[in-house]
């Protein structure tokens, strides 16, 4: 697996390693390494929901696949420390109908990260909105825009939002000001089934 695109995520197109990346424990390891950096099984794990043991098996699972792999020692060199190997992934659901393989791990693993995020704006709304100050708050929020194009099109604003965003998640993190904050953007993108465009305007 490799980085080819502008955001550097890794591009994962082995259907085994989407089925490995499918559960809740080694997706939130992954989540974890990518926000907050190196970390050690006994540092992941009650973030994660799962035993030092448990999440040690599973960094090794994920490592296997080329997900993470071992960081720099800490102050306790006795202890294995693991990093995410890019800040991102992506996979695509392939477009040959004969590879039933490909198509069925992706849309596991794409179920999986579906219910992962499920919660996240109900807790934001909850546990974060309430304590964020005005100029912050005013830039929040939630968008649902339905647009009629093409999949060619669709690609293009896919693409399109990507150039937007790369100068922000590719910076050197010491040439990020004073002021900035992790802002997550939860970008679904559900194309109707054909049907539902009988009678439909937009």
């Amino acid at each position: 697996m490799e980085s080819t695109n502008r955001l550097g995520d890794i591009e994962i197109t082995d259907p085994q390693a989407m089925r490995a990346l499918a559960h809740p424990v080694r997706l939130a390891i992954l989540d974890h390494l990518q926000r907050h950096g190196p970390a050690t099984a006994t540092q992941l794990a009650p973030d994660v929901g799962a035993t030092p043991s448990v999440t040690s098996w599973h960094l090794r699972h994920l490592a296997g696949f080329g997900l993470v792999r071992d960081s720099e020692p800490g102050p306790d060199r006795r202890q294995r420390r693991w990093e995410a190997v890019a800040s991102g992934f992506r996979f695509e659901t392939p477009q040959d109908p004969a590879d039933e393989e490909g198509r069925a791990a992706a849309r596991v693993l794409s179920q999986e990260m579906f219910r992962r995020s499920a919660g996240l704006p109900g807790r934001w709304a909850a546990e974060v909105e309430p304590g964020l100050d005005p100029a912050w708050l005013g830039q929040a929020g939630l968008a649902n825009t339905r647009v009629v194009v093409t999949a060619g099109e669709l690609a293009a604003i896919e693409d399109g939002i990507e150039r937007l965003l790369a100068p922000y998640i590719t910076r050197d993190p010491a040439e990020r000001p004073a002021e900035a904050r992790g802002v997550r953007l939860l970008r679904y993108v559900l194309p109707e089934g054909a049907e539902e465009q009988t009678g439909r305007t937009p």
